[in-house]
């Protein structure tokens, strides 16, 4: 399974984990490796799109994994009700399809999947869809795409990134996560400049206008409320950073290797919401 020109050291140790454990067991039903999170409009329920498929998370018993499927959801972003997209890769018994997934697209929240390009070309390692467009980090070729129909691309910067992030206000306005720090592009990705001063951060979300979230490799939360022009530090999480998600007016959850973390507070503070 390839991983390419995603430079970032926590980055790479992050894919890098996305291995096939070393024993024996059959860990293809347990929530492991998260690449994403998502909230489903249609019933207020938290998606884990992982290494191991697609899991509806309570933080009461068990991750129920969603349709049995085991594909690596490289990917994953929420459209709407019931209505999700996601990358990756084939899961056990999908032989059949080629080792990249490209953009793929559910309507029944995660029960069945639908292929809608670049199949057998994109990886898309960092999804957002926003202003009727779809916005990927490819990671097989580096470079930023943006689709208005899903199935024809713009191929925009090449920007080793960790993660990408839209403007609910502008569909030109993108930031990614670097090692040079945070960096804004205000002409739909085709050109990107460093924020001065913004901390080196892993993942990003931009919930609403002014207010971004972002979570450090050592676990430590940043949130900015003028637009990722300054930021302050909040809470922290024990453990090496795989998602995070910014949902409604105060509630943060970032994922680790050991646990779901939930912050109600806009991220000042955190608790477990869900051991893994």
């Amino acid at each position: 399974m390839r991983r390419v020109l995603v430079t970032m050291s926590v980055a790479v140790v992050l894919l890098a984990g996305c291995q096939f454990a070393p024993d024996n067991l059959d860990h293809s039903k347990d929530l492991a490796h998260i690449h994403g999170l998502g909230v489903d409009p249609a019933d207020g329920g938290l998606y884990a799109a992982s290494h191991n498929g697609l899991f509806k998370v309570t933080g009461k018993g068990e991750p129920k994994q969603v349709a049995g499927r085991t594909q690596d959801f490289m990917g994953f972003t929420v459209v709407g009700p019931r209505h999700f997209l996601g990358s990756g890769h084939p899961g056990e018994g999908d032989e059949e399809q080629p080792p990249n997934l490209g953009l793929i697209e559910s309507t029944d929240a995660g029960e069945t999947w639908t292929s809608l390009s670049l199949s057998g070309k994109a990886d898309f390692h960092a999804m957002e869809a926003k202003h009727d467009q779809v916005y990927g980090f490819d990671s097989q070729t580096g470079q930023i795409m943006v689709s208005d129909d899903k199935k024809s691309w713009d191929e925009r910067a090449v920007l080793p990134s960790a993660d990408i992030a839209v403007s609910p206000g502008d569909a030109d306005e993108i930031l990614a996560t670097t090692e040079q720090g945070v960096q804004r592009s205000t002409d739909g990705a085709k050109n990107f400049s460093t924020v001065a001063g913004s901390p080196t951060l892993i993942f990003i979300d931009w919930v609403s206008a002014d207010r971004l979230v972002g979570v450090a490799p050592d676990g430590a939360v940043h949130v900015s409320d003028d637009g990722a022009t300054s930021w302050s530090k909040g809470g922290a999480v024990a453990g090496e950073p795989e998602a995070i998600l910014a949902h409604g007016t105060a509630d943060v959850y970032v994922a680790t290797g050991s646990a779901i973390y939930r912050s109600t507070d806009d991220g000042a503070s955190f608790t477990v919401f869900q051991r893994l």
